[in-house]
């Protein structure tokens, strides 16, 4: 089972990483402002580090919070986006059920 993890609900970094059985691997970067333009690529690199695309992907884990309001709905987004698209699921919810951020 592989599994993309997201993390942006830090306002000062973003953290994706993959889950391929008991082992995970994460890359961070540093952010100030534009998450939503970081993550992607740092999916990217992340899957390319481990000979991997995002076909390869069996589900999707995201922080849902607490964390940064923004940061959290940036996660939220892209990992919605990529289980409807890839048709996986996310946080365990089947595709369609979309995940929720818990706010506090």
């Amino acid at each position: 089972m592989k599994t993309l993890l997201i993390d942006t609900s830090s306002n000062k970094e973003i953290s994706v990483g993959l889950k391929i059985g008991s082992k995970e691997y994460f890359k961070s970067q540093k952010v100030d402002r534009d998450k939503a333009q970081a993550t992607l690529p740092l999916v990217e690199k992340v899957l390319k580090g481990k000979g991997l695309t995002l076909k390869d992907i069996d589900s999707i884990e995201v922080n849902t919070g607490p964390g940064s309001f923004t940061g959290i709905r940036v996660g939220m987004s892209i990992a919605n986006a990529l289980s409807f698209s890839l048709k996986i699921p996310v946080n365990g919810k089947k595709v369609g059920d979309f995940a929720q951020a818990s706010y506090k």
